[in-house]
C-alpha cells in the first residue's frame, strides 16, 4: 500500500491543519494564558507595596494615618485583579475546550471517511481492534493536547519566564539563585523523555490488541459458546488485560523514580529564598516588601519545574497516538480512481471480458488466478463452479475492483474497469455473498441499503423476487423488524435472502452471487431461481454455486481449478464431455440415467 503519496507535516502542523475554522479562538484563547500569567504577578505586587508602605518602611505608621485611602485601594486592587484572573482563566479554558472538541469531531470524521475509502488490502493490514482504537482512544490523546498540554506548555512557560523578569527587575542576584536548580531540572526531566517515549508506543500497541481481541470474542461469541470455550476466552483476555495493566504501571511508574528528585528541588527553592533572601535584607539590599514579592510568587518558579514531567508525560502519549492516526490519515489507497477516469454516467449494458487475466495477493508466493480469459454477453447468466480454494471469489472480486488484476484485461461494455471511476462502476455491480453482513436497523432499510430514497412497494417487490417477502410477513413487525447485529435472530437462509434483495434493489447491470443460496432449501432456491429469470430490468449475472440445480439453467458453465478454467459449456455440453462437472452431476443426483440421456443413449430428454 502507498502508505505516504504526499509529505505528511508535523504532528502539531496536523493540528494546525485541523483547527481550521478555530484558529482565531485558539489564538485568543492562547493570549488569554499570557494575560492570566500577567496577572498572576499583581497580587505578590500588591502585597510587596503594602509591606513596604504600610507595614515594614520607615514611614508605614504616618502612611497609614495620612493615606488610608491608598491602601484601601491596594486591597481593592488586589481583590479586582483576583477576580478578573479568575474569569480570564474560566473563559480561556472554556476557549481551549470548544477548539479541542471542534478539531476532535473534525478529525474523527474525516478518518473515518478515509477508512471508508480505503482497498480491501488497506482492511487485509490493519485489524478492526486497531481502527477501532484510533478512532477512540487515539483521539482522545488528540484532544487532550489541544485542551491540557499546549496551555499548560504556554501557561508554565509564560509564568516562569514573567516571573523571572520581574524577580530579575527587583534583584538579578537573588533571581539568578532562586533559579540555580532548573538546569538540573531540565536534565532530570530530559532523561525521564528518553525513557518514556518507547513505553507509550508499546502501552499504545497493547491497547490496541486488547480491544482487538474484545471485539474478535464479542463479534464471535455464538462460536465460543458452541465450543464451550468461555473460560478459555476469559483466561486469554486475562492475560492480555493484565499485560497492558503491567506495561501502563511501568509507564507510570517511570515517572515516579523521577519525580522525588524533581519535587526535592522545586522544594529547596523556598529553602534557597528563605537563605539568600534572608541575607540580602540583613545587608539592605531588598526590602522586606521585595521579599513579600519574591515569596509570594516562588510558587510560579517551583510549579512550572513540578509539571514538566506530567506535561512530558502527555506529549508523549500524544506523540504515539498521532503518529498512527496520521498514519492512517495520509494513507492513499491503490484502487482509486485514475486521473483520465471516464465519466460514464449511463447505464452499464452488461457485457463482461476477461482477458488472459492473473491475480496475486501482495503478501502471497503463487498466484491464485492464472490466464483467465472469457465473455458474458449482456443478459447472460454465468455459472462459476469449483473446488474450496480454486480462485472463484477472487475472480469476482476483479469485477468492482475490490483488487486489480496482476495481468492481463477485464472490460466492461469493451471499457478496461480501470478506467472507470470507482462509484459509476460499483453503482452498475449488485453483490450478494455467503458471508452477509446486515445491520442493526429495519429489514427495509437494510434492502433498501443502496437506494435509501425506495418506496415500501418497492422494497417488497425485491423481497418477493429473493424470496424473501413470505418469512418477513411473519415477523411479528414485518419489514419494520429490529434485526440484531449482523442479523442476530435471522437464520442463514433468511440473512441470505435479505442480502440477495438489497443487490437486487439498485438494479444492477450486473449481478454477482457468491454461493447465495447455500443455505436455503431446494423449493426456496426454486423460487429464487424464477425470481431471477423475471426481473424487469436487463442484468448480466454471474453465480458461484455448488448444486447442479443452480447451475444447469445458465447460459454458460465455468469450472476452475487451481486457479485456471479448465472447463466451459452449458450443462449438456460438459456432461458430454465426462470431465469434472459430469462427476459432480453424478455425486450430487447419485443416478447414471440422466448422465446417458444427455449423452444421446437414451431418450434425450433434459431433466
Amino acid at each position: 500500500m502507498e502508505k505516504q503519496a504526499k509529505q505528511r507535516p508535523g504532528r502539531l502542523a496536523f493540528l494546525w491543519e485541523n483547527m481550521s475554522g478555530r484558529r482565531i479562538m485558539f489564538f485568543v484563547s492562547l493570549f488569554g494564558v499570557l494575560v492570566y500569567n500577567v496577572l498572576q504577578l499583581t497580587v505578590p505586587y500588591f502585597s510587596g507595596q503594602i509591606t513596604d508602605l504600610f507595614l515594614s518602611g520607615e514611614e508605614a505608621a504616618e502612611n497609614l494615618r495620612l493615606h488610608r485611602d491608598l491602601l484601601y485601594t491596594l486591597i481593592a486592587g488586589m481583590v479586582g485583579m483576583t477576580l478578573f484572573r479568575v474569569i480570564v482563566v474560566y473563559l480561556d479554558c472554556m476557549g481551549f475546550e470548544h477548539v479541542s472538541q471542534y478539531t476532535l469531531f473534525r478529525i474523527r470524521n474525516i478518518l473515518f471517511d478515509r477508512i471508508e475509502r480505503q482497498d480491501m488490502t488497506f482492511y487485509a493490514t490493519y485489524r478492526t481492534g486497531d481502527l477501532m482504537t484510533r478512532l477512540t482512544g487515539d483521539l482522545q490523546a488528540v484532544r487532550h493536547m489541544i485542551a491540557w498540554v499546549l496551555r499548560m506548555i504556554l501557561q508554565c512557560a509564560s509564568l516562569f519566564l514573567a516571573t523571572f523578569i520581574y524577580f530579575f527587575c527587583m534583584d538579578w542576584l537573588l533571581a539568578l539563585c532562586v533559579v540555580a536548580l532548573a538546569p538540573v531540572i531540565f536534565f532530570i526531566v530530559y532523561r525521564f523523555r528518553l525513557q518514556v517515549k518507547p513505553m507509550h508506543v508499546m502501552l499504545r500497541e497493547k491497547f490496541a490488541g486488547m480491544n482487538t481481541d474484545a471485539q474478535e470474542n464479542i463479534s464471535g461469541n455464538r462460536v465460543v459458546r458452541a465450543f464451550a470455550r468461555e473460560e478459555h476466552e476469559k483466561e486469554k483476555f486475562d492475560k492480555i488485560n493484565r499485560d497492558y495493566a503491567d506495561t501502563a504501571r511501568e509507564t507510570d511508574f517511570t515517572w515516579l523514580k523521577y519525580f522525588p528528585w524533581v519535587e526535592s528541588c522545586a522544594n529547596l527553592l523556598p529553602v534557597i529564598l528563605l537563605v539568600t533572601g534572608g541575607l540580602f535584607i540583613m545587608s539592605g539590599r531588598i526590602t522586606m516588601g521585595e521579599y513579600v514579592s519574591f515569596s509570594g510568587l516562588i510558587w510560579a518558579i517551583s510549579n512550572p519545574m513540578r509539571q514538566l514531567g506530567s506535561i512530558l508525560n502527555e506529549f508523549q502519549r500524544f506523540t504515539a497516538a498521532s503518529d498512527k492516526i496520521m498514519e492512517i490519515w495520509y494513507a492513499e489507497p491503490q484502487i482509486r480512481d485514475p486521473e483520465d477516469a471516464i465519466d460514464h454516467e449511463e447505464r452499464f449494458e452488461g457485457k463482461i471480458e476477461f482477458d488472459h487475466v492473473s491475480f496475486q495477493y501482495a503478501d502471497a508466493t503463487f498466484p491464485v488466478l492464472r490466464d483467465i480469459s472469457f465473455t458474458a454477453e449482456p443478459g447472460q447468466t454465468i455459472a462459476i463452479m469449483g473446488e474450496t480454494g480454486c480462485g472463484k471469489t477472487s475472480l469476482i472480486n476483479l469485477i468492482p475492483r475490490f483488487f486489480d488484476t496482476t495481468e492481463g484485461q477485464i472490460r466492461i461494455d469493451g471499457v478496461d474497469v480501470r478506467k472507470y471511476k470507482l462509484k459509476q462502476l460499483r453503482r452498475n455491480i449488485g453483490l450478494a455473498t455467503q458471508d452477509v453482513l446486515l445491520y442493526s436497523d429495519t429489514i427495509e432499510d437494510n434492502i433498501a441499503y443502496g437506494n435509501l430514497h425506495m418506496s415500501e412497494k418497492q422494497v417488497a417487490k425485491y423481497a418477493r423476487l429473493s424470496a424473501a417477502e413470505r418469512f418477513i410477513t411473519h415477523l411479528p413487525e414485518g419489514y419494520s423488524t429490529i434485526i440484531g447485529e449482523r442479523g442476530t435472530g435471522l437464520s442463514g437462509g433468511q440473512k441470505q435472502r435479505i442480502s440477495l434483495a438489497r443487490a437486487l434493489a439498485v438494479q444492477p447491470s450486473i449481478l454477482i452471487l457468491d454461493d447465495t443460496t447455500s443455505a436455503v432449501d431446494m423449493e426456496t432456491e426454486k423460487e429464487i431461481q424464477e425470481g431471477l429469470k423475471n426481473l424487469d430490468f436487463p442484468c448480466t449475472k454471474l453465480i458461484i454455486a455448488q448444486r447442479i440445480s443452480t447451475t444447469r439453467t445458465a447460459d454458460k458453465i465455468l469450472i476452475m481449478q487451481d486457479g485456471r478454467i479448465t472447463e466451459s459449456g452449458t450443462h449438456r455440453e460438459l456432461i458430454e464431455k465426462q470431465g469434472y462437472y459430469w462427476e459432480l452431476v453424478k455425486l450430487q443426483t447419485g443416478l447414471d440415467r440422466e448422465i446417458l440421456e444427455m449423452m444421446g443413449k437414451t431418450a434425450g430428454e433434459e431433466v
